[in-house]
């Protein structure tokens, strides 16, 4: 089974101007299809063949560093497309309830999720995900994904590699988390991922 980019859930000028049709045209179009390639040709012909993407992920953490990096770099990138939208509308109240229980208001998450994107040294993602039935800013480094990590569920995510926000806001990363988080987070995609309680699954 072949895995394919997942396609973009709006039209790529629908998150201007936090990030640009330009950007996209890249980051989707290019970035992510090599990762896609990447894992396709390495899994062609071998016992990773038909899995789904989280187990190609789980079964090369710690083994295949080079088939884990794309695998998990592919499926990130399927989920922070998602994690975006036009108008994200607003959380579900059971969603709503918890970000306030966690984090006191949705204003405070938002300031807490630029805050830690911010800090967070060189290449990596910033999540917000569900775990023992409470909320909690996860952070990966590099390639790495909380697809397959066990007790954990994330919601949204949000890209800290350069290449998601350099051709928009220069090395601005404060910027580009500000403008994302403030206009684009698609909350109904995290409520959704919370009622469905697992992990959003890539679809191939």
């Amino acid at each position: 089974m072949a895995f394919e980019v997942t396609p973009l859930p709006y039209e790529d000028t629908a998150l201007a101007p936090a990030v640009s049709a330009e950007t996209l045209s890249y980051h989707h179009g290019k970035h992510h299809k090599a990762y896609i390639d990447k894992t396709n040709t390495a899994i062609e012909g071998t016992d990773h063949a038909d899995k789904s993407l989280i187990e190609v992920i789980s079964a090369a953490r710690g083994s295949d560093q080079g088939l884990f990096n794309n695998s998990a770099q592919s499926w990130n990138h399927g989920f922070y497309w998602h994690s975006m939208a036009a108008d994200g509308g607003e959380p579900t109240d059971e969603l709503k309830s918890m970000i306030d229980d966690s984090f006191g208001s949705v204003d405070e998450l938002k300031s807490q999720l630029q805050e830690r994107g911010a800090g967070h040294f060189a290449s990596g993602w910033v999540w917000l995900a569900e775990k023992g039935g409470k909320l909690t800013i996860e952070e990966t480094h590099d390639g790495d994904t909380l697809a397959d990590k066990d007790g954990v569920n994330p919601l949204l995510v949000i890209d800290l590699w350069e290449h998601a926000y350099y051709l928009d806001h220069q090395n601005a990363r404060p910027a580009y988390l500000k403008a994302v988080t403030e206009n684009k987070l698609n909350w109904s995609f995290a409520s959704e991922n919370l009622t469905r309680g697992s992990t959003w699954s890539y679809n191939s």
